[in-house]
């Protein structure tokens, strides 16, 4: 099967604080099952330097987790958001824990749906690709990669939004409480 990948600089308005901006992008694709887009995003997370922030509903995916817990290994500070059914025993959160990466839940929302990466606050991998096991193998999803400081700004402003509403991560089966 042919490989599909584009990229492309863009010319947007962002919103918020930045509308009156312009701003450039650099903007690549990845659709599964025909590409592999977990190795695209392992890669990235390889490269990472400095930053790496999370939001996830499902977070079942090793590479991706074992990619995280070998960035933190590299002093890269690793921070995630999960929603509550990363609660269970033996998830995301639980061995991201065990790795000493820094996990929080965000448990206010029905559903915590977001699914990002900011990486080194200049990339953005999203899209409506869940970080899990079945994604690359059983799902039609699709992941962009966007290089941009300035959407990164706005995806890291969501991600400490979300974070003050959040509960640190005490481990597995833990009551929801508000606090």
């Amino acid at each position: 099967m042919r490989s599909i990948f584009a990229a492309l600089t863009i010319s947007v308005s962002a919103s918020h604080a930045l509308a009156e901006q312009p701003l450039n992008a650099v903007v690549s694709a990845c659709f599964t099952p025909a590409e592999q887009c977990e190795t695209r995003i392992v890669d990235a997370i390889d490269k990472a330097q400095s930053s790496i922030r999370v939001q996830a509903y499902g977070f079942t995916s090793l590479p991706i987790i074992h990619a995280l817990q070998r960035a933190a290994k590299r002093d890269v500070e690793a921070l995630a958001i999960l929603d509550k059914v990363n609660e269970r025993k033996y998830s995301g959160a639980t061995l991201l824990e065990a790795a000493g990466i820094p996990v929080w839940i965000d448990f206010e929302p029905a559903i915590a749906h977001n699914k990002i990466l900011v990486i080194d606050g200049r990339l953005v991998i999203g899209g409506s690709y869940n970080f899990t096991q079945a994604a690359p193998k059983r799902n039609a999803e699709n992941v962009t990669f966007t290089e941009s400081p300035q959407i990164a700004r706005q995806f890291l402003d969501n991600w400490d939004q979300r974070l003050r509403a959040s509960r640190t991560f005490d481990g597995p089966n833990q009551e929801i409480t508000d606090e």
